[in-house]
């Protein structure tokens, strides 16, 4: 790969990135300590990417430097993602590929049965398969329980949450993609009864 394509390449990436996070020009700057007309002109391929650029950049977007300058596959198939922390929930990654679907690996530790999280919309569409544990979904007004093998599938624009209710750590493979990428399972909406 020649020099001036990998270097060509860095705008777009860094800008699908923060896309991929959902993070501001100004947030992005608060972080790294880069101004913003650097970092609009970097992503824009107006100004060239050294080094000194990259590795904040890349600490920010919790990538490894390669994965900004497209360094050439080494040939192992292996994704080598690292875990995100949010509000005590782990997130591994289990896919690379900005703006279409992308899977997740996800730990959530037990809570507190009094604890009730706050319900949140996004753009999207998510399906999660859970793996073990005891999971509640709260979509909506409804509140839908499910065990190892259960699957649910939701349009992420309504109001919803994801709580252990069980003693040990629940695990989920979720995929999450952009509206109009629906698969085929869908969870009942229907209140289950105890709940």
């Amino acid at each position: 790969m020649e020099l001036e394509t990998i270097i060509d390449g860095v705008g777009a990436r860094l800008k699908a990135l923060r896309s991929r996070r959902g993070t501001t020009l100004a947030q992005l700057s608060e972080t790294t300590g880069i101004s913003v007309s650097t970092l609009s002109r970097l992503e824009s391929g107006q100004r060239r990417p050294t080094l000194e650029l990259l590795l904040p950049l890349a600490a920010a977007h919790r990538v490894q430097l390669d994965e900004l300058v497209a360094a050439p596959a080494t040939g192992d198939p292996r994704v080598h993602m690292k875990p995100i922390q949010r509000h005590g929930t782990t997130y591994i990654p289990l896919s690379e590929r900005p703006g279409g679907v992308r899977a997740f690996k996800q730990i959530i530790p037990p809570h507190h049965p009094a604890v009730r999280p706050d319900l949140r919309t996004h753009e999207g569409y998510e399906w999660l398969y859970v793996l073990s544990g005891s999971l509640r979904l709260l979509l909506g007004e409804h509140e839908i329980d499910l065990g190892p093998g259960e699957v649910a599938e939701f349009d992420t624009r309504t109001p919803h949450a994801l709580t252990n209710i069980g003693d040990v750590p629940v695990e989920t493979i979720n995929l999450f993609g952009p509206q109009g990428e629906r698969l085929h399972v869908r969870a009942s909406t229907g209140k289950r009864a105890g709940t």
